[in-house]
């Protein structure tokens, strides 16, 4: 880092020196090494430093940056979305050179520092998926960009003071746990720091009570953890207590959790207090704590003994999230299947390998021993099958699979995680060829996951070998490879046969109206005889961005397709990115809650959700009424596809 500090500063220095028609030639280094700078943590403060002796050398000069003045935030927003690594380069400059007007660093006769921290308090409200940390293919795609980005924006959000943009930071808090991601470590850093700015007795932030909830949440969630005593003195006041007292302060615990997602520490505590008293007391206290149903009750009154065991050994303040799982677990009456409860007793026994061991140690840190680590992720995804992120990563298959097993094969799901923790490797078979992990070649990423769930950690690895492998082997076969790795990866529910929008061959479209006919019939309840979908679906998608234009293929899975709180057909689907609330340009914009969404669920109206659509599986004998489907529905949706990302093929 020193060694890029130092070249940054000397780039800096000749671009000052270089006469003035000859400044394009030397603006290029200071670029690069600003850029390089940016991806690095630490560096934006370097290129912070430095930014009003880079603007005074001309870094910005013949550019549509040169004046600030005339710089409007939606135009910084889409630059940073769509512009390639030169631009955007040169766009976060111009933030940091902005933020330096701010703060009284640099002058500019023209703009005032109110006005530039205004710029900048917008210019965060319009990219808080980008601060909060939040993936969809886009954004992913931009690999290292991406990360200079959440960099540059964190680092001027913090310069500039949460206080800001509060109402926005509320709002796309409360919009990202409404899907309820297993990952909440950024929306949680994202409280702490609003927490921070309100302890400040001059904040704005104090007045509000969306932020007093979600503080509440994650540090005073019941009357006696109200003011952060810290777990030594709530677990003595929980010593202190009548069972009056401690099931008042399980309902408040079970109310906070499940009014945001957000689990607190002092849960956590109580949990371990309440789940060794008398047995007598404490399955009522327990249930009362999780927030458990009728349902949820009986299933914990059958596996009274399991819960008890996985409270103890997967739970602490450092995996807190563990108890919102085991709560959606028990809920979901997964344990009632024959061989789940089994297969977690055999979890609670697992001691992780050597390289399993370290690859949880480098990820999440030594606080807690790698198996209490992955037994709280195993119980997150049970507990939360559409909780599951593929993080910052290239692994949507392998995170929608994931996600498949946790719904209709959660003992397939254990087995493959005990096999891949325990012995390093997992075996698939492909058309009746064993495929082991341990003997393929690393799939498509050399570094570790990130922004991932710890099972997501363990497993994909080895699945996204074996995907790979099955698609080397379908190589040289007409059609797409997913006709037939879907099938034999997922799970015999997948239909037989693959639909397609396109000719992968050319990319060219093929015929829409029978696509679209087919699909019509098969999940429009219309015309399919009110058939439900019974197992989640894959299915691909093409991704486009804001402006409608492609950005790539997408694993997804269709959970269930019928009418919306406003009569309108709906299909609702699993989406594997981070954040799943996404504008996909024209109009189509993928709603996540409010639109009769299921936590974790994304929706579409049914005939956006087929203009985006390019393959689908199905059996024959499902078929519907594929012709009675109206002409102009199957119009629209090709209109819809050829706006987008059909335009040109």
């Amino acid at each position: 880092m020193s060694d890029q500090a130092t070249r940054f500063g000397e780039a800096v220095d000749r671009l000052a020196n270089t006469s003035s028609f000859a400044k394009h030639t030397a603006v290029g280094p200071v670029l690069d090494l600003g850029f390089a700078l940016l991806c690095e943590p630490g560096g934006v403060e370097i290129v912070r430093a430095r930014i009003a002796d880079a603007t005074e050398a001309g870094v910005f000069a013949g550019t549509d940056w040169e004046k600030p003045a005339t710089l409007q935030p939606r135009l910084a927003s889409g630059t940073i979305e769509h512009g390639d690594r030169a631009l955007v380069t040169v766009e976060l400059l111009s933030e940091l050179r902005m933020l330096a007007l701010a703060q009284g660093d640099h002058f500019d006769q023209e703009v005032s520092p109110e006005w530039a921290k205004q710029f900048l308090a917008q210019v965060l409200a319009l990219e808080l998926d980008q601060l909060f940390g939040t993936s969809d293919e886009s954004t992913r795609r931009l690999g290292r960009q991406a990360e200079a980005v959440r960099n540059v924006l964190t680092h001027v959000a913090e310069g500039i003071g949460y206080e800001s943009i509060v109402d926005e930071l509320i709002e796309e808090i409360e919009r990202i746990l409404a899907q309820r991601p297993i990952m909440t470590d950024q929306v949680a850093l994202m409280i702490t720091r609003i927490a921070a700015a309100a302890s400040d007795g001059e904040s704005p932030i104090r007045a509000s009570q969306g932020i007093d909830r979600l503080v509440s949440a994650l540090y005073g969630p019941t009357g006696s953890s109200r003011e952060d005593p810290g777990l030594d003195v709530y677990a003595k006041r929980l010593g202190a207590m009548e069972e009056t007292s401690l099931q008042q302060e399980a309902r408040e615990l079970a109310l906070g959790m499940h009014s945001t997602g957000l689990v607190s520490a002092y849960h956590v505590a109580f949990l371990h207090h309440v789940n060794h008293l008398p047995n007598g007391t404490h399955a009522g206290l327990v249930a009362q704590a999780l927030g458990l149903s009728a349902t949820g009750a009986d299933v914990l009154s059958s596996y009274g003994d399991l819960a008890s065991a996985l409270i103890d050994a997967a739970m602490s303040p450092h995996t807190p999230q563990a108890v919102y799982g085991l709560a959606m677990l028990l809920e979901g009456g997964v344990l009632h299947m024959p061989s789940v409860a089994p297969a977690l007793w055999a979890h609670l026994a697992l001691t992780p390998s050597a390289a399993t061991d370290a690859t949880l140690t480098a990820a999440y840190g030594t606080a807690v021993s790698a198996s209490t680590r992955l037994l709280a992720g195993v119980i997150n995804v049970l507990g939360q099958p559409l909780g599951i992120g593929q993080g910052n990563n290239p692994t949507c298959q392998a995170a929608r699979a994931i996600s498949m097993w946790s719904l209709a094969a959660p003992d397939y799901l254990l087995r493959f995680v005990e096999r891949a923790a325990r012995d390093d490797e997992i075996n698939m078979f492909f058309e009746g060829q064993r495929l082991s992990s341990a003997e393929l070649a690393a799939g498509s990423f050399t570094t570790p996951l990130t922004d991932v769930d710890p099972v997501s950690l363990v497993l994909v690895p080895h699945l996204d070998r074996i995907y790979i492998e099955m698609g080397r082997r379908c190589v040289g076969r007409d059609g797409d490879p997913h006709e037939w790795i879907n099938r034999e990866m997922h799970g015999w529910w997948v239909g037989r046969e693959t639909a397609l929008a396109l000719d992968l061959g050319t990319q060219e479209l093929v015929e829409l109206d029978p696509f679209v006919r087919r699909f019509y019939g098969l999940y429009h309840p219309a015309y399919n005889g009110n058939r439900p979908v019974i197992h989640p679906q894959p299915t691909g998608v093409a991704v486009t961005n804001s402006l409608g234009g492609f950005v790539g293929w997408h694993a997804i899975s269709i959970q269930r397709v019928g009418p919306g709180p406003d009569g309108d057909v709906r299909v609702y689907f699993f989406n594997p990115n981070n954040d799943s609330g996404q504008d996909w340009g024209h109009g189509v914009v993928v709603s996540t809650e409010g639109n009769g969404e299921r936590f974790g669920e994304s929706s579409l109206p049914i005939a956006q959700f087929a203009s985006r659509l390019y393959l689908y599986h199905y059996d024959p004998c499902d078929e519907g009424d594929a012709a009675g489907v109206p002409a102009e529905a199957v119009a629209e949706v090709e209109r819809l596809a050829r706006e987008s990302w059909a335009a040109g093929r």
